[in-house]
């Protein structure tokens, strides 16, 4: 039959043409050719009708082997050609055991985070809770319910970011104490760490910033004395500064403590001998602290012949100074990589 000997002429000259291909554009041109609408198979085709009942589906049979040919061989080649462009590129991008690796820098905690997560940790480890409060806060419990009503010349000892007459931002993390003696309802023992940011009007320099990060620590209870405020300052300074660091108490004033004392650590220097850090006297300032000021207790509802409590505050700016060696508190916020990195 004529058909046959055409179809094995396409075959054939199909097979030696694919063996010339190149890349793939190449052969999805060939595989046009030869099987898309104008190929010869198409012509072949629009023969049928010229063909009798009894040679049609002979001649259709013979046509379609030949397309199927055809296109197993495409099919075959195919694979081939995308199996060479897979190993071309292994080739080309082949990686080199031998050179010397990439060092990827990895991150680390800011040394304030890592200095308030080490105080809180020794706290938790004393049986402490840690509470936190909003930094928008309201003048009721960031002055007056601290013992500080409107028109006090104490206030100016925290000159104040006020938004509007009754709200500010904070000037200390006192407000959560407040708020957690209230929720007590004067009658449950208290005893958490507050720590946070707060905010001053200062004008920022090598010692002062307009922002800051303190930790107050609140204790209510019976028969709370300041022996036990002193042990807990101690275990404090000897933790953060070491084993055998001393501290003292220095009669002081704030308006939500009575007594209040104002708390040194010996010097580390020098070994509280004298020395320029201390400025000759052997010891350097850390922290304020005292016993919770009756007034305040029963402004939250205890009953202050029945409960006592004491409260410190630090600056952890300061802690991190003293501990480190820091020269000027803007290094903590100007995201310098080479301080950051100092204290991975």
């Amino acid at each position: 039959m004529e058909i046959k000997k055409q179809i094995e002429e396409l075959v054939l000259n199909a097979k030696n043409e694919i063996l010339t291909i190149k890349t793939m554009n190449e052969l999805n041109d060939l595989k046009a050719k030869y099987l898309g609408k104008t190929s010869p198979f198409a012509q072949l085709m629009s023969q049928m009708k010229t063909l009798s009942n009894e040679e049609k589906p002979l001649f259709g049979q013979a046509v379609n082997e030949g397309k199927n040919q055809i296109a197993s061989l495409f099919d075959g080649f195919r694979l081939e050609l995308e199996q060479k462009a897979i190993e071309e590129k292994l080739k080309n991008e082949a990686v080199d055991v031998t050179l010397p690796g990439v060092n990827f820098s990895k991150g680390s905690k800011h040394l304030l985070s890592k200095t308030i997560e080490e105080i809180e940790d020794l706290f938790i480890g004393m049986g402490y809770s840690v509470k936190e409060g909003p930094e928008i806060e309201s003048d009721l419990y960031n002055f007056e319910m601290l013992n500080l009503p409107k028109g006090h010349p104490a206030r100016d000892m925290q000159d104040t970011f006020y938004i509007t007459e009754e709200t500010l931002l904070r000037t200390h993390t006192s407000p959560v104490q407040v708020r957690t003696m209230l929720e007590a309802g004067g009658k449950k023992p208290i005893k958490i760490i507050c720590p946070g940011k707060v905010y001053r009007r200062d004008d920022d320099d090598l010692t002062h910033s307009h922002q800051f990060t303190q930790i107050e620590a609140l204790v209510v209870d019976e028969d709370v004395t300041i022996a036990d405020l002193k042990g807990t300052l101690l275990v404090l300074a000897q933790k953060m500064f070491g084993e055998e660091r001393k501290i003292r108490l220095r009669p002081s004033y704030f308006p939500f403590t009575e007594p209040s004392v104002e708390v040194d650590v010996s010097c580390g220097q020098c070994g509280g001998k004298g020395c320029s850090m201390c400025k000759q006297t052997g010891w350097i300032e850390i922290l304020g602290a005292g016993m919770v000021n009756n007034a305040v207790l029963e402004a939250a509802g205890y009953d202050s012949t029945k409960y006592q409590g004491f409260a410190l505050g630090m600056g952890i700016e300061r802690i991190a100074i003293l501990k480190h060696g820091i020269d000027d508190i803007r290094a903590f916020y100007i995201n310098d990589l080479r301080f950051n990195r100092q204290f991975k």
